[in-house]
């Protein structure tokens, strides 16, 4: 099938890019770029697109897409398709499933689950046996079986003796380890520690909980020679540690999500379960050092932390609800409402934040937007105003804290695998 992509403005910081052209795909394959002949667009399915985005796939790098055991909140094919509507080409899936992605068979599982999908889906495995941080998981197997990562996602790996040997054995396949970070002795609140926790009466979690991990990590990636990567960094403590741990040569990575630099505590004042998640809601000033360290490249990339959640579950006293909510719907929106209409970062830090940085931690090609190339594209429109709707959402679970929210900025289709998403639609091309 012939696609011409008409009338794109092509970004890509990694090439140099930001251009207004048309794109010809062939078969999935980019075969040309430019000016488009007569017989070319006779021959084409045209694709008007009026000087809307184009950038390489987004990649979502921390996703929880339930499959195995979970199958009631999501499944691996839902998740993707939550993806591809929210404007991602690819994501690597934590491994906090049931059973654990602890071994090569799970791992295998998962990416067979994915096969012949638009997104492309990459697990990451456990680094313990069960997550329970008592012995190393297999990572070889898993990594020849297709793990691009490995983390004990839900909690930090248990003790630094356990996590200096994932560092070392990880050397051997130059992967990171990924890290939730909070001290055991100190997470058994349900909100951030202060003023609004205080007021509310709820058990809280202190800052200084993620800021002690993310410093113990630090500590053991310079000493180990390791990699490490701070999944959902969320206190302005974390963040100054990471930054200085860069300053220091430390081989240290971080991501936010939207809702770490969007909302704050004071929406738990409402008790809405949707406002519940781990790490929690910080303050304003926690808010405000996420955006700096976004801006400055403390943190390296925006990754959702997508946590589908039954509704039944949900419908839960404050306390006892799950933590987590929905993300890969409304990312985009919420990065550009929030980070480039306010003045934060430019589209090409966006391209950079969620396309690029977010591959190369995990060592996967970049796609390129240049002739013979597979079409690996996300094609959105910065200036769109649109309101979310989770009725709408293409996840199975609707937790979502943004539901009716006015956004500005939204995806207009994605491109892979010879795949694209147009309209609500799949289309082979």
């Amino acid at each position: 099938m012939q696609v011409l992509l008409k009338d794109v403005t092509l970004i890509n910081p990694a090439q140099k890019l930001n251009e207004k052209t048309n794109i010809l795909i062939v078969d999935g394959i980019i075969k040309k770029i430019g000016e488009i002949t007569a017989d070319e667009l006779s021959a084409s399915e045209v694709y008007e697109l009026n000087g809307k985005i184009c950038s390489p796939g987004f990649f979502d790098m921390h996703v929880h897409l339930r499959e195995p055991g979970r199958e009631d909140e999501e499944t691996v094919v839902t998740g993707c398709n939550a993806a591809a509507a929210g404007g991602f080409t690819g994501l690597a899936s934590m491994p906090n499933t049931s059973p654990d992605a602890d071994s090569a068979e799970v791992v295998k599982f998962i990416i067979e689950q994915a096969k012949d999908h638009l997104v492309d889906v990459h697990p990451v495995g456990a680094v313990s046996v069960e997550r329970k941080g008592e012995y190393l998981a297999p990572l070889a197997e898993m990594f020849d079986a297709g793990a691009v990562a490995f983390s004990d996602d839900g909690t930090a790996v248990k003790t630094a003796s356990l996590l200096r040997s994932a560092m070392e054995y990880s050397q051997m396949f130059d992967t990171t380890i990924i890290e939730h970070c909070e001290d055991p002795s100190m997470d058994d609140g349900v909100m951030n520690e202060g003023v609004v926790s205080t007021m509310l009466g709820l058990p809280s979690i202190p800052t200084v909980a993620e800021d002690l991990i993310v410093m113990r990590d630090a500590l053991i990636a310079e000493y180990t020679g390791g990699r490490v990567h701070i999944a959902h960094i969320s206190s302005k403590g974390a963040v100054d540690i990471v930054r200085k741990a860069k300053e220091r040569g430390v081989k240290v990575t971080a991501e936010v999500t939207p809702h770490h630099f969007t909302l704050t505590d004071e929406s738990v004042k409402s008790f809405d379960t949707n406002f519940k998640m781990n790490p929690p809601l910080r303050s304003r000033e926690d808010v405000d050092a996420m955006i700096e360290g976004l801006k400055d490249g403390t943190i390296d990339c925006i990754a959702t932390d997508h946590a589908p959640h039954s509704i039944e579950e949900k419908e839960a006293e404050f306390i006892y609800a799950p933590n987590g909510i929905l993300g890969l719907e409304t990312a985009l929106g919420l990065v550009i409402s929030e980070l480039v209409h306010k003045g934060h970062l430019t589209l090409e830090d966006v391209v950079q934040k969620l396309a690029i940085n977010p591959r190369k931690i995990l060592n996967l090609p970049v796609p390129k937007i240049e002739v013979d190339q597979p079409a690996n594209l996300t094609i959105f429109d910065p200036d769109a105003i649109w309101t979310v709707d989770v009725s709408k959402f293409k996840s199975k679970s609707k937790n979502s804290p943004f539901d009716k929210r006015l956004l500005t900025g939204k995806s207009v289709a994605v491109i892979n695998n010879s795949k694209m998403f147009y309209k609500d639609q799949f289309i082979n091309i």
